[in-house]
C-alpha cells in the first residue's frame, strides 16, 4: 500500500485531496501548519486512520520533524501555500518574503526530503500546486505570482533529474477554486473573476483532486515535468 504526504491538508483543496487518496485506498500522512482542529475534524470523514504532523514547512527544522512522523513517502503533495497581497509599492519586504518562503522554499526543503528514499526504491511521485496566477500574473500578487512561477521551473528542472529513477514531478495550476479564500471576496470582485471564465463558474476542490489521484497513479506513468491548469478555460 502506497503513502501519500498531503501538505496544508486542513484547506479546501487539501482536504479534498485527502479524501481522494482515502478512497483510492492509499495510507495518508496529513499536514497542516496550525489548523490541527480542522484535520481532526477531517480525520473523520475518512475511511482509515490518518498519521497527522504539523511543522512549519519553510524551516528546515519543521521539514526533518514532518519527514520524522511520516515515515516513508511515496507520493508527496506540495499543497500548503500562503497569500499576503497588495500592491508592489506598499508591499513590504517581510510580506514579499513570508510568500516565497511558504510557497516556494518549502517546496524545495520537502522534495529533497522525500527524493532520497523514492531514488532508492525507484519510484515516486512529487505533485505540486502552482495557481495559474503563477502563469499568468495577477495584479496585486506579484509575490504570490513569482511564487507559483518558480513552483513550475523548480518542478521541470526537478523532472529532468528523476526521471531515470521512474520518479516523476508534476504540477497543477488551479484558477479560481471554491475554498474559505475565495468565499472571503466580496460579491463584485467575484463577478468580475467570473467573467473572465469561460465556464462561468468557479471550480470545485473535488475537480483538483480528482487530477492529483490521476498524477499519482500508474495511469499518468510517462507524464512528467507538465504543468495541468485546471481554470474553466481562463
Amino acid at each position: 500500500m502506497k503513502r501519500v504526504l498531503i501538505t496544508g491538508a486542513s484547506g479546501g483543496i487539501g482536504s479534498a485531496m485527502a479524501e481522494e487518496f482515502d478512497r483510492d485506498g492509499y495510507e495518508l500522512v496529513l499536514h497542516c501548519h496550525k489548523n490541527i482542529e480542522k484535520l481532526n475534524d477531517l480525520k473523520e470523514r475518512l475511511s482509515k486512520e490518518p498519521v497527522l504532523v504539523s511543522g512549519d514547512l519553510s524551516t528546515e527544522e519543521g521539514v526533518n520533524s514532518v519527514i520524522e512522523q511520516a515515515g516513508d513517502i511515496d507520493v508527496l503533495i506540495n499543497n500548503a501555500g500562503i497569500t499576503r497581497d497588495g500592491l508592489l509599492l506598499m508591499m513590504k519586504p517581510e510580506s514579499f518574503d513570508a510568500v516565497i518562503a511558504a510557497n516556494l522554499r518549502s517546496v524545495y526543503l520537502m522534495s529533497r526530503a522525500v527524493l532520497r528514499g523514492m531514488t532508492k526504491r525507484r519510484w515516486g511521485r512529487i505533485i505540486n500546486l502552482s495557481s495559474v496566477s503563477g502563469i499568468y500574473g495577477n495584479a496585486g500578487q506579484t509575490n504570490y505570482a513569482a511564487s507559483k512561477a518558480g513552483i513550475i521551473g523548480f518542478s521541470k528542472s526537478l523532472a529532468k533529474e528523476v526521471a531515470s529513477r521512474n520518479v516523476t514531478v508534476n504540477c497543477i495550476a488551479p484558477g479560481m477554486v471554491e475554498t474559505e479564500m475565495t468565499a472571503a471576496l466580496s460579491d463584485k470582485a467575484k463577478e468580475a473573476l467570473l467573467a473572465q471564465i469561460p465556464m462561468k463558474r468557479m471550480g470545485h476542490p473535488e475537480e483538483i483532486a480528482y487530477i492529483a489521484s490521476f498524477l499519482a497513479s500508474e495511469k499518468a506513468s510517462y507524464i512528467t515535468g507538465s504543468v495541468i491548469e485546471a481554470d474553466g478555460g481562463m
